[in-house]
Order: C-alpha cells, then structure tokens, then sequence
C-alpha cells in the first residue's frame, strides 16, 4: 500500500502527508460517484437479473459502502491528529476498481451491447476521475485505471466480435496516455507545493542566516503566548544586539559581516533548544524566544548567549574578531499579554542594558569602580 502511494520523488514530509490526504477527495465528488455506480449496476441487474449481474450489483453497493465508512473514519482521526486507515482506503480504493473491471468483463461477454456500452462508458468515465482525482499517488491512479479497464482486453477476445478488436489497440494507447498524464500531473502538484513551501519558508525567515524574520517571530509569539495561557507557562523573549558590529563591518567589508552574523546564527542554534526560536529582526538584532523558563532562568541564559556570542570569530582570510553583546529580557505573565508588547518591553531591556555598560565603561576609564553605586549629582 506505501509503495502504491507514493506521492512522487523528493517529497518533503508535510508535502507528502498532504499528497496522502488528497487521496481522500471532497465527499461531494466521492458521494457523486459512488451514486453514479450504484444507479448502472443496478440498473444492469434489473435489466438482466442473473446471478453475475446481481452478484456486481451487491459487490459494489459493499464497496462503496466500506468505502464511505472508511472515508468518514479518517477524516474524523485526521481532525484529531491520530492515525488514519489509509492502507485501508487504498485496498478499498483497488477493490473498488476491480468492481468495476468485473462489471465491464461481464457485460462485454453477455452479448447485450445496450449493456456493454452503458458498463463500459461507466469505466472510463471513473478511470476519468481516478486520473485527475488520485494524481497525488501516481502509482495507485495508474493500477486502479489498469484494473478498470484491463479486463475488456480478454473480454473483447471472448466475445469474439471482429469490431470490437480496435479495443486491442485502444485500451493500451490509452492507459499509457492516462498514466503519463498522471504522473505529469503529480510532477506539477509536487513542484507547485514546494514553490509554495519555499516561499512561505522566505516570507517568515532571513534571507542570510536562516533565522525567523520579524513576521516569523511575531507568528512565534503570538502562538507561545497563547500556548503559555493555556499551560500557565512563562515565555521569556530576549533582545540582542552586537556590539562592535559596525567596526568590523566597515573595516573589514560586508563580506566579512555576513559571515559574522552567519556565524552569530549558528553559535545562536546550538545555544538553545528544539523549542526554542531564533530571530533575526534587524541588521545586527536578534531575538530569542524561550518557553517555559522564570525569570532566572532567562538570565541565565542570556548570559549563557553573551559567553557564547562574545567568543572570538575566525572570519577567514586571517581575520579575527571579537564583538560583545547586550541583552534585554522580558516575561509574559508577569509584564504584557500581546507579541508588540513584549517585544516592546524587551526592547527597552535592551536599551537599558547598553546604557549600563556605556555608564560602566565611562566610569572605569575615569577611574571610578564600576561596581559601585554612582554618587547622587549635586541638587538632586
């Protein structure tokens, strides 16, 4: 069943789980043909009431009734995430076509070309549907449409009619059209899918490093904040900014800032976690989303990031630098309930934090202790 499901070469995962889903149809066109069935087999049973006749009218109603169960089934474990019985569906889905081969096998062979006619037309008007509606698994379109139709080929023989030998040359000619244009079919679905996937991967991410971009991260807030209410769990956003960027940039080129903030990047992902979000938002800013940590905790790791981005970079070519860091954090539950907000309160953090290391740094090169309280201004 995986090997007649296959929904074409190089498919991602979410790609192929929604190649698999499609296989599934809408119940509109499903209910259509399983009406359109039921009405010619019996419509032939009662025009000829033998028992191979009769025996096809009830194969295909226990068909299509499986069927139906099967897709409702699925559809209701989809919506709650759980497996779904598509092997199943796609057992089904031969038998089904087999039900169909046998009604045109036997109606070819009776004589009744009223019959014949009506069962034929019926088939090719399913193989029809099968091509432009199972194309996710080129595969499984293909056997369904050869076990529809496949059967004339020794029906025709059998009936013995030197007219009905074009059959011969037709069946195959026209199997081989429907399953090339099935497998083209996939093969524009699959590359459509992934222009698609590619191009939602660029709108939510940076270009250069990888990383979530602004839209990407406010996504991610939005969804962690939401998450936190329903779980009572606190979400820490960290503000970072480079310090010293600028110098290296200018004195070394672009070339060289690129490969820094690629490199911030990757120091960036193996300093968190799977569950954790990383952001570029601005030419030297960056942002880190992290759930479930207390306040010292998102101190903790900023301070754990500030280690780690302030380490020396080797940028190639013989160059070496150096660049510090300054951080700014901000809680969910405890400061804003939106993603502008907690962006805007880390934000501040991080402001707040520069200044302080630029009234540190001004009081060490005047000879101050840095870690002293600074002394009140006169007046105050």
């Amino acid at each position: 069943m995986r090997w007649l499901a296959y929904p074409g070469a190089n498919a991602p995962h979410d790609i192929r789980v929604a190649l698999i889903g499609g296989l599934f149809g809408t119940l509109p066109i499903f209910a259509g043909g399983v009406v359109s069935t039921i009405l010619v087999t019996a419509a032939i049973a009662i025009r000829h009431p033998t028992p191979p006749f009769v025996a096809w009218l009830i194969i295909e109603i226990a068909v299509c009734a499986a069927r139906l169960s099967v897709l409702f089934k699925a559809r209701h474990a989809a919506s709650q995430r759980r497996t779904t019985p598509t092997d199943l569906y796609v057992l089904l889905s031969l038998i089904w076509s087999a039900s169909i081969g046998y009604g045109g096998f036997i109606s070819l062979i009776s004589g009744d070309w009223v019959v014949a006619t009506l069962a034929c037309s019926t088939a090719m008007g399913m193989v029809g549907g099968v091509c432009f509606r199972a194309f996710n698994a080129p595969r499984l379109a293909t056997a369904m449409m050869l076990i529809s139709v496949g059967p004339f080929v020794p029906a025709v023989v059998i009936a013995g009619k030197p007219l009905l030998y074009v059959v011969l040359l037709q069946v195959p000619l026209f199997l081989a059209a429907m399953s090339s244009a099935t497998f083209t079919l996939n093969k524009m679905l699959l590359s459509t899918m992934q222009s698609e996937r590619e191009n939602e991967h660029r709108a939510r991410h940076d270009t250069l490093t990888g990383l979530a971009n602004r839209l990407g991260l406010a996504e991610a807030v939005d969804a962690g904040l939401k998450a936190e209410q329903q779980a009572a769990k606190e979400l820490a956003v960290l503000f970072l900014d480079l310090d010293n960027f600028k110098a290296i940039n200018d004195t070394h080129g672009h070339v060289a800032g690129d490969r820094l903030l690629k490199m911030v990047a990757e120091r960036l992902r193996r300093s968190l976690r799977a569950t954790d979000v990383a952001a570029r938002i601005g030419g030297d800013e960056f942002v880190v989303l992290a759930k479930g940590l207390t306040g010292e905790q998102a101190t903790e790791l900023g301070n754990r990031l500030t280690n780690s981005i302030s380490a020396p970079y080797d940028l190639g070519g013989g160059i070496c630098a150096t660049i510090g860091v300054s951080v700014g954090v901000a809680l969910a539950p405890e400061e804003v309930e939106d993603a502008e907000g907690l962006l805007s309160v880390a934000d501040a953090a991080l402001y707040a934090a520069k200044a302080e290391r630029q009234v540190k740094l001004l009081r060490t090169l005047v000879g101050e202790n840095p870690s002293q309280p600074m002394a009140p201004a006169a007046g105050a």
